[in-house]
């Protein structure tokens, strides 16, 4: 049996930026891998889920707080070595235990942001350890960014 090396969280919300981190899936080759998504109404085969939620949701305060508390239970859990996530709001708990612990914080900013950043990627552009854009023209918002191409 294969040692895995590393353990890695992969988490985002659902829908589109979940998809475009299902590319990822080759990483469980080599590495201990677990999914976190929002609970939505369509089925997805991540480990966890979180709260669905966003700024614009009259209960975001509760949710948000529901879900610092789950993503807290999930990180003693696993303890993973790396947080990788395409975004959105549900990803900001592990984030910052990702950054309380010493670990890596890698954000994928998502594939249908050509010109301009979504509100998660600015807020993360300031914490990653690594930020990957996947449109050239992103350089002008993210500078310091690595150009990575699209993940599809």
């Amino acid at each position: 049996m294969k040692k895995k090396f590393n353990k890695v969280c992969l988490i985002s919300s659902s829908g589109g930026h979940y998809e475009q981190l299902k590319m990822l899936s080759p990483l469980a080759e080599n590495n201990d891998v677990f999914w976190i998504t929002e609970g939505a109404k369509y089925t997805s085969d991540a480990d966890y889920y979180l709260f669905q939620t966003g700024m614009r949701d009259k209960l975001f305060p509760l949710k948000m707080l529901l879900n610092i508390f789950k993503s807290i239970k999930i990180w003693y859990k696993e303890r993973p070595d790396y947080v990788i996530t395409t975004g959105t709001m549900i990803v900001l708990p592990m984030a910052f235990l990702a950054k309380l612990f010493g670990k890596k914080l890698i954000y994928i900013e998502t594939f249908a942001r050509v010109n301009d950043g979504t509100r998660a990627g600015r807020l993360m552009y300031k914490h990653a350890d690594l930020f990957i854009i996947q449109w050239e023209p992103l350089k002008k918002v993210y500078p310091k960014a690595i150009y990575g191409g699209g993940i599809y």
